[in-house]
This record gives C-alpha cells, sequence and structure tokens, in this order.
C-alpha cells in the first residue's frame, strides 16, 4: 500500500490539481528528490504581484509622519559636547507597621510597589543658580554650563508635582518625582 506523502503520490497529486491550459515546462525539469515539493508547489504557479503605497499626508512637504518619531525624541541632542554628569535612581514607598511585621498588604520590595523616584544627580563645581531643569512625563532634561543630561524615566511621572533641592555640600541635586501608575493588584490604594 502506498502512502499518500510518498515522492510519487505527491507529484501525481500536483499534476492532478494543475491547470490543463498552463504551460507544462515542468515536464523537462529534472525530479530529483522529494524535498523540492512543498504544499506552495501544488497547482498553478503564482505570478509576482507588485504593489504602489500611497502617502497618506495633509502637507506634501512634510519628511515623516508624526506616527514615525519615536516618543520624547525631541528632546534628544547628540551634537552637545557636553558630557554626562553621574547620576542614581532610587525608589522609594511607603509601608508601616502592618507591612512590616504583618505582610497584611501586597507591597514587596520591588519597584512595582514603589510610589516615589529619587533621582540624585552628582554636579561638581556647580552653583544652584546654573542648574535648569525640565521634567516630562517619561524625561528628564537637566542642563548645567558644563554638563548635560538626558535620562529617559523608567516608569511615567507626575510632572507638575515634583520636588528639586540641591544639596551644596555633597554638590547632588536629588530630585523626587511621585511615579504615576495605572491601578492593578498591587497598586490598589
Amino acid at each position: 500500500m502506498d502512502s499518500v506523502s510518498s515522492g510519487p503520490s505527491l507529484q501525481f497529486l500536483a499534476k492532478l490539481l494543475r491547470d490543463p491550459q498552463e504551460d507544462d515546462d515542468d515536464e523537462h525539469v529534472p525530479r530529483c528528490s522529494v524535498s523540492t515539493m512543498t504544499p506552495g508547489s501544488i497547482g498553478p504557479v503564482k505570478k509576482e504581484t507588485t504593489r504602489t503605497f500611497q502617502v497618506k499626508s495633509e502637507n506634501r512637504k512634510t519628511i515623516w509622519n508624526t506616527e514615525e518619531v519615536p516618543e520624547e525624541s525631541e528632546f534628544d541632542d547628540t551634537w552637545d559636547p557636553r558630557e554626562q554628569p553621574e547620576y542614581q535612581i532610587l525608589f522609594k514607598q511607603c509601608v508601616g507597621t502592618e507591612d512590616v511585621f504583618f505582610g497584611m498588604s501586597r507591597k514587596d520590595p520591588s519597584t512595582a510597589c514603589c510610589e516615589d523616584m529619587v533621582i540624585k544627580i552628582k554636579l561638581p563645581e556647580t552653583k544652584y543658580s546654573d542648574i535648569t531643569l525640565d521634567i516630562q512625563d517619561k524625561v528628564l532634561d537637566l542642563r548645567t554650563p558644563k554638563k548635560k543630561l538626558l535620562l529617559h524615566l523608567p516608569y511615567r511621572v507626575d510632572s507638575k508635582n515634583g520636588k528639586a533641592r540641591f544639596l551644596s555640600e555633597e554638590e547632588t541635586l536629588e530630585v523626587t518625582l511621585r511615579v504615576s501608575r495605572t491601578f492593578d493588584f498591587i497598586n490598589f490604594f
């Protein structure tokens, strides 16, 4: 008994399904192995079609659409020669005795349960009046005469309600931002 998936069976099935009016140029091609037969080789040969794409733009002079520009890329400045200062991102969370001793809430030490993000930026030889700080939802942009920091934040923050303080003894700027999260099974308060 011959198997349905054997080489000669598939070739015979392909010959039955092929359009009889199509040129039979395959008769002159030597058939060497079953591996040349695929499900795509059954039936008539499909011709490749070329498609033309229409540009959907309100203004024909624009180079790209706003959807093509990466998020927050308007802050990138690769030609600025100022060096990047050292920085550190820390996370804070409010815990009480019910969290520490009893584990009553679902909080854990991960960043998913933190409420605040603290960014400490070392700015040696910098005065408080020389610092320019701009905070967006996912970007922190800091500029001084000698240093520049463009930091894409790991979480969205509340850019309107943040705190910044400059510790002149340590030459460090400490920025505290509230993380804006969607409510889920961990952050339900």
